[in-house]
């Protein structure tokens, strides 16, 4: 007897015999037979980063009265990024009083004296002039990138020219220096 028809015979053994080997293959080939690894980075957390400003001093730089011609009056602020990311800073004006166009008549010049190195304090020597030109005529002037905790020394000159004529004499004028940041 061949072996199909004994298979044929008995038809029971036949798939009982079937059953066995398909089990057996179903588990080796469900087994996988592979090597596995896992790795995890767990507790992940984001805070978003700070940019503020500080002013030093948070008042005016100048209270200049009785100027006359040829007149020039100084003043410093230190300007620091205290928060946690770099920033662009520009410096602008805003809410001008002036009666009798006197801001016009002022040139203001403005230097970044440069970076603190820890306590020490940048020696203004003339070199990094970021403005110069009327104090009515100031806009927006870029200031460049602050890094986190970085502060700026900033020189301001006004002088009232020698040129300035009788028209101007006991005219008063007052101009907000703004800073600002953008991350």
């Amino acid at each position: 007897m061949s072996r199909l028809s004994a298979l044929a015979a008995h038809p029971r053994r036949t798939i009982g015999a079937l059953a066995v080997v398909l089990a057996a293959v179903g588990i080796t080939v469900g087994s996988g037979a592979n090597f596995t690894a896992h790795a995890a980075n767990p507790s992940n957390t984001f805070t978003a980063g700070t940019l503020s400003i500080g002013s030093s001093p948070s008042s005016a730089l100048f209270n200049a009265p009785n100027l006359k011609p040829g007149d020039t009056v100084p003043g410093t602020v230190d300007i620091a990024n205290t928060g946690s990311v770099p920033g662009t800073f520009t410096l602008s004006t805003s809410n001008a009083v002036d009666t009798g166009a006197l801001l016009g008549q002022f040139d203001l010049k403005v230097e970044d004296c440069g970076l603190f190195n820890g306590s020490t304090a940048p020696n203004c020597s003339g070199t990094d002039i970021v403005y110069n030109g009327k104090a009515s005529g100031v806009g927006t002037v870029s200031l460049g990138s602050f890094g986190a905790s970085a502060k700026h020394r900033y020189k301001f000159d006004v002088t009232l020219p020698s040129s300035t004529t009788n028209a101007f004499q006991g005219k008063t004028a007052s101009v907000e220096f703004d800073w600002d940041a953008a991350a």
